[in-house]
C-alpha cells in the first residue's frame, strides 16, 4: 500500500475528552450490599483495576463499577447519594 494515498486523520485533544466526560449526567447506580461489599474488598487488592473486578461481579460492566465507585466516593456527587437515599427511605 503506498503512503502518498493515506488520509491523515485529526488528532484528538485530551482537552476535549475531558468535557465530554464531564458533561454527561449520570444516574445514580443501585447495588447490593453483597455487590458493594465485593466492589470494596477488591479495589483494596488490585485497585482501578475495573474489568477485574467487574469479573467478579456477576451481571456488571467494568464501567458500571467504575461510575458507581466514583459516584459513591467523590464529593461532588455527596447531595445526589442523599437525594437517592431520601427517595429509597420514603
Amino acid at each position: 500500500m503506498d503512503n502518498k494515498f493515506r488520509q491523515k486523520l485529526p488528532k484528538i485533544q485530551d482537552c476535549c475528552l475531558s468535557e465530554e466526560v464531564s458533561s454527561i449526567e449520570w444516574e445514580f447506580i443501585d447495588m447490593t450490599e453483597q455487590e458493594e461489599d465485593i466492589i470494596n474488598r477488591m479495589h483494596k487488592l488490585v485497585g482501578d483495576k475495573w474489568e477485574l473486578i467487574a469479573g467478579r461481579v456477576p451481571g456488571r460492566k467494568a464501567e458500571e463499577i467504575e461510575r458507581f465507585w466514583l459516584m459513591k466516593n467523590s464529593d461532588g456527587f455527596k447531595s445526589k447519594r442523599r437525594e437517592n437515599e431520601k427517595r429509597q427511605n420514603s
